[in-house]
């Protein structure tokens, strides 16, 4: 597999991008709220399914082996921590969110909102399972999926969907801006 050199640049941006918006963050007890998410799903729609997705690879295998990146610090035992699903939901997010933008013609906030709310869903997806998974099997406590949903999902979720707003809107005004630039097939697929 061979990958131009912008596209290995613009791969690490959005990991480092991603790593930034880990360190933006509102401290809450099981669950930060960050940045992240923004960034990922950027990766997606800038990049496109495959690219955005080693962007999030990259970020994560990064943070896994041991330096810091990630909200609450980093190594490979940070496969414990109940947050580590959501890291697994980005990657996911970043594909399946450029999957479905990298071959549209003509840009609009439905088009592009739609694909970043399915993105949003694999997000919360991996994470609230994994959150539920690693409490309940690792760390041996009880907790109810009512009450993961609870922890992981629901005081996020408004941020979020104010983010996937934000993120479609903004689409609108750089894609165009970028295709117009001459950067049609490089950047923005």
């Amino acid at each position: 597999m061979k990958i131009k050199t912008r596209d290995m640049i613009l791969i690490s941006i959005f990991a480092a991008l991603t790593a930034i918006g880990a360190f933006i963050k509102i401290p809450t007890p099981i669950v930060p709220f960050t940045l992240q998410f923004l960034f990922c799903a950027y990766s997606g729609i800038f990049l496109g399914g495959k690219y955005g997705m080693y962007s999030q690879l990259l970020y994560v295998g990064i943070g896994l082996i041991g330096i810091p990146v990630f909200a609450n610090g980093g190594g490979i035992t940070y496969i414990f921590q109940p947050t580590f699903g959501y890291l697994i939901g980005f990657v996911v997010c970043s594909y399946v969110v450029g999957k479905l933008t990298e071959n549209l013609d003509k840009v609009s906030f439905t088009k592009i909102f739609t694909p970043v709310l399915i993105g949003l869903f694999f997000v919360y997806l991996f994470g609230v399972s994994y959150l539920y998974m690693i409490i309940n099997l690792y760390m041996k406590k009880e907790m109810s999926i009512r009450s993961a949903i609870a922890a992981g999902f629901t005081p996020y979720i408004t941020s979020d969907l104010i983010l996937s707003v934000l993120v479609s809107v903004t689409s609108l005004y750089v894609i165009p801006a970028i295709r117009k630039a001459g950067f049609k097939k490089e950047f923005v697929r």
